[in-house]
């Protein structure tokens, strides 16, 4: 097994990385340090018995010193629809940052103006993006980026007569307001 192969050398980062000597966790877990040192260089098959206790020294779980399983890299999730937009999630869920194509329906007038904690980060993929930021009255064509603070006032709509496409980025505060509502 190819995740095996891989506990004796994390086994050994860890200890290096709380400072200690092969001898100084060998003796706290009760082991020789010759043992420690064939199990960290690959030598001596990794098991239970002699993974427990060093792994209660080092103060990890024995899933520590194992690689994280591969996960399908693809993105499959629902899309939204609010309020006459389209959105497509391009992250997982537990992104730290969110990523989503929108798709704005064309408006004869702009949304209200609404403010929320983060950062928005835009960019016009197809159609134009009437972006109201405060006091800016602004139309991004394609190819245009913004990043604005979300705390400042601010409406986003399609300008014109087509819909408007966007990759929008943004942090969770942002992801509620966009993809919920306000609540």
């Amino acid at each position: 097994m190819r995740e095996l192969e891989q506990v004796g050398p994390r086994l050994r980062a860890v200890r290096a990385a709380r400072g200690w000597t092969l001898d100084e966790l060998a003796e706290r877990a009760g082991m020789s340090a010759s043992t420690l040192s064939r199990l960290e260089s690959g030598k001596r098959q990794a098991s239970l018995e002699l993974l427990l206790p060093l792994t209660r020294q080092l103060g990890i779980r024995v899933d520590d010193l194992l690689p994280e399983p591969e996960r399908d890299p693809r993105v499959r999730r629902a899309l939204v629809h609010r309020d006459g937009l389209v959105i497509a999630p391009l992250t997982p869920e537990d992104s730290p940052v969110q990523t989503y194509e929108i798709t704005y329906p064309p408006a004869a007038e702009p949304p209200a103006q609404r403010t929320h904690d983060g950062f928005e980060w835009l960019y016009v993929l197809s159609g134009h993006l009437r972006l109201w930021l405060g006091e800016q009255d602004l139309v991004l064509a394609r190819g245009e980026a913004a990043e604005f603070d979300t705390r400042i006032p601010h409406s986003i709509s399609a300008a014109g007569a087509r819909p408007a496409q966007v990759i929008s980025i943004f942090n969770a505060d942002g992801v509620r307001m966009h993809t919920h509502g306000a609540e």
